[in-house]
């Protein structure tokens, strides 16, 4: 046990705790993007979707734990990096982060973690934190999306998480040890496509409830 805690406490360590919490987020992006692509089948597939995820019960307890816990170690270690390395050298990494091989992602990765830790404070208290007996979640997007300005915000958040995710995908396969050069071009080019895939399916939701369903 002790030779986990002490790795932990390395750069490394940090590293892999990112990696394997970001996999865990990206699944859930995919299995929460399937879910609300029920939308699109209009709000009785949708309120059907709600039903049988509510079914499960303590299930979703149980996810919606480890999701905390995921976001807590993903959010405080990625903090603890981003510190890290400017103690280590503050002046070198001004100079470096605009070096080649960098792109808007990896250079970005710290003020887009924290406007999605913004973005998902304002989602949970719209549509989880709310009283299913005096509104559904499908009520509740159409009244926040019947507001353009909060259509332009969260399509905003969702580009965002897009540009986030595609640093982050291939990172974390790269901290994983899928560091090869045989493998890494394709998986950069996944991550490309499943960036675009976040923000084109999730993007779109916010203006075709506002103004298609409302």
């Amino acid at each position: 046990m002790n030779w986990f805690l002490d790795m932990l406490r390395t750069s490394i360590g940090k590293k892999l705790l990112m990696a394997l919490t970001g996999l865990c987020f990206c699944l859930f992006l995919i299995i929460h993007l399937i879910g609300n692509l029920t939308l699109y089948g209009g709000k009785d597939m949708f309120l059907s979707y709600v039903k049988h995820l509510h079914a499960l019960g303590p299930l979703i307890r149980i996810a919606e734990t480890g999701l905390l816990l995921f976001a807590v170690i993903h959010v405080s270690t990625g903090f603890l990096l981003v510190w890290q390395n400017w103690k280590a050298s503050p002046v070198r990494y001004q100079i470096k982060k605009n070096a080649g091989g960098r792109t808007i992602g990896s250079m970005t990765m710290p003020y887009t973690g924290l406007i999605i830790l913004a973005f998902v404070a304002v989602h949970l208290s719209n549509f989880h934190f709310i009283d299913p007996v005096r509104q559904t979640v499908f009520q509740a997007m159409s009244a926040t999306f019947a507001s353009v300005p909060y259509v332009l915000f969260y399509t905003l958040a969702v580009i965002v998480a897009a540009v986030h995710v595609s640093h982050g995908f291939w990172s974390l396969f790269q901290t994983l040890g899928a560091n090869h050069p045989k493998y890494m071009p394709a998986i950069r080019g996944l991550g490309l496509v499943f960036s675009l895939l976040v923000a084109a399916g999730f993007g779109f939701i916010p203006a075709y409830v506002g103004f298609f369903m409302n």
